[in-house]
Order: structure tokens, then C-alpha cells, then sequence
């Protein structure tokens, strides 16, 4: 692959979104030049498009959870992938609104009711959202204290844990949603209990580690092929690549049993140094960022901060 085809190139070709993490993870710009180019993520591209399709009320797609993927929550996932500004007015007002929806205005007995009655996916999302586009500390110490709290013995969650018959094993779905809230908490630096939730964090990842991200702990083999083929946006599934781009977020350890994901990955490279989207899950959308089956900006970028965390500079 020549110099002028290089991934990065591509990469810089793409979207604000794209290029502003691209400048910060891949090509090491200083803070001025990736800081720069990720406002513009909220007049240009991807970022402002959703912007735009804000409902009058602050939320997106006429409600907080559902239809998917136009709700408000997972409108506000996306924009916290884009990397559009943690304050800016337009997505906090969408997030207090999710947030207010789901959960309640304040942290009152209503609001742990309902907090404990609702699906683990949607807690550990909505934790996600309202560290990002910082909503008020009671709530959010009331959600990491609920899904610490909730972690199953093997160190992961489920969503099904209130379901008849009660489940016994994690679900990666799950864990990994509860996951990306407790590392997006951990990571703003101001909660009191980051030292638990680190501890949940590591707890859940020897549980992935177990399954070497993608396979049975008892027989080795496959446990869903959805689980090796990658997806973005994931939505609120799990595949190997967002199993292992959250081990590269989070700085773990490079553990041996990593190996047949890393594996994977490179054999899901195709020969111009490029990754696919290989499958999207169904439901209404905005607009799609990239065509399934065509070259993903996305899941290169994700890749490739995965094969640097790894030690590999492809």
C-alpha cells in the first residue's frame, strides 16, 4: 500500500468525526489541531446533521427510548461516538430530557423505582449519556451505585435478571453496555465511587477474558456468529470489535487470551488495509453514516486504535 493510500489518508478523507479522533489517536496532532477539528463536528457532518433533527421538545425521533435507532437515547449515543462538545446546549437538553423521561428529574423515590425496575442496557446507557453531557451528580451516583449493586457473580450483567426463568450467566450484550457507562464515569474523574467501579470493570472483563471475547468458557467454539462480524453503530449488540476496542479504551493489560479476537480482526481486514461494516441491526434511522458491506471509516479507525493498543502499528 502506497504512502498516498494509506489508511490514515482515507481516514482524513471522511468525516469531522473521523478526522478529529483519526488526528488524535493515529497520527499523534497536537491538542490544538484535534481540539479544532472536533467542533467542527457540530456544524459539519454527521454531528450536525443529528443536531438538526432535533424535536422541538429536545428529544429526537419523538421519544427517549424508542422507536429505534431515532430515539433520543441512541441519537445521544451516536453523537457521544462523534465526539460533539460535552456541553453543548442542544445535546444536554436531549440528554436531561432521556434522562427525565426514563428515570425522573430528580433523585427522589420515584426515580430509584423506577431506576431499579428498568433494563440493565438502557441503565448502563443512560449512565453513558449523562456522565458525557454531565447531568447532576445525585442521579448518576444513584446509577453507578444500582448497576454495581446489580453485577451477577461471574463479574458481567443481564438484562433479563428480573425474567422468569432467572438467568445464571451474563449476558456480553449487556456487560458491555453497563460497561461503557462505568468507563465513561471512571474516565471523567469525579465520582465517588470510581475505585468500585473500576473493580466492577475488571471483574467483567476477566469474564470476557474467560471467553477469549467471543467463545464458549466450556467448549471453545463460537458462541454467535453476529459475535464475529462487525458492526457501526453497534446499537446495544456486541461483536469482537467492540469487545476489543473497549479493552484498548480502558489501557488493559494486553492478556494472552486476546489472541484469537486480535486474530479475527485481521483476518476481517480487507486487502487495502481497510474494515468492513459486515452487518447492521434493523429499525429506522436518520440516515446511515456507511453502506453495509462497503468499507467502514468507523470500524477502520476502531481497528486500528485496537492493533496500536496492541503493540502493532499497521
Amino acid at each position: 500500500m502506497s504512502e498516498a493510500t494509506s489508511p490514515a489518508d482515507w481516514l482524513m478523507d471522511g468525516d469531522p468525526a473521523i478526522r478529529w479522533q483519526t488526528l488524535r489517536d493515529l497520527l499523534g496532532a497536537p491538542d490544538d489541531a484535534w481540539r479544532a477539528e472536533q467542533r467542527r463536528t457540530q456544524s459539519e457532518g454527521w454531528g450536525a446533521r443529528l443536531l438538526a433533527l432535533q424535536d422541538a421538545d429536545g428529544g429526537w425521533g419523538g421519544g427517549a427510548y424508542s422507536p429505534k435507532w431515532t430515539s433520543a437515547t441512541y441519537t445521544l449515543l451516536t453523537l457521544c461516538d462523534i465526539g460533539i462538545a460535552r456541553d453543548c446546549a442542544a445535546a444536554r437538553r436531549g440528554a436531561e430530557l432521556a434522562l427525565g423521561s426514563l428515570l425522573g428529574p430528580a433523585r427522589d423515590a420515584s426515580f430509584e423505582r423506577r431506576l431499579a425496575a428498568c433494563d440493565r442496557c438502557v441503565v448502563g446507557m443512560l449512565l453513558r449519556i449523562a456522565v458525557y453531557f454531565g447531568a447532576d451528580a445525585d442521579r448518576v451516583d444513584a446509577i453507578v451505585a444500582n448497576l454495581l449493586a446489580e453485577a451477577m457473580p461471574d463479574g458481567g450483567w443481564n438484562c433479563r435478571r428480573l425474567r422468569q426463568p432467572r438467568p445464571h450467566h451474563s449476558s456480553f450484550h449487556t456487560t458491555f453496555n453497563v460497561l461503557e457507562g462505568l468507563r465513561e464515569y471512571i474516565e471523567q474523574g469525579a465520582g465517588a465511587r470510581r475505585d468500585d467501579a473500576r473493580a466492577a470493570e475488571q471483574a467483567a472483563l476477566e469474564l470476557m477474558l474467560r471467553h477469549r471475547l467471543f467463545k464458549s468458557d466450556r467448549t471453545g467454539q463460537l458462541i454467535s456468529q453476529k459475535f464475529a462480524m462487525l458492526s457501526f453503530p453497534y446499537r446495544w449488540h456486541y461483536d469482537v470489535l467492540r469487545g476489543l476496542a473497549y479493552f484498548a479504551r480502558a489501557g488493559a493489560a494486553r492478556d494472552e487470551r486476546l489472541g484469537d479476537a486480535i486474530e479475527l480482526l485481521h483476518a476481517r481486514r480487507r486487502p487495502d488495509g481497510r474494515w468492513p461494516v459486515q452487518q447492521k441491526y434493523a429499525g429506522k434511522v436518520f440516515f446511515d453514516m456507511e453502506r453495509t458491506g462497503g468499507p467502514s471509516r468507523w470500524n477502520t479507525l476502531r481497528a486500528l486504535r485496537v492493533l496500536r493498543w496492541w503493540g502493532e502499528h499497521a
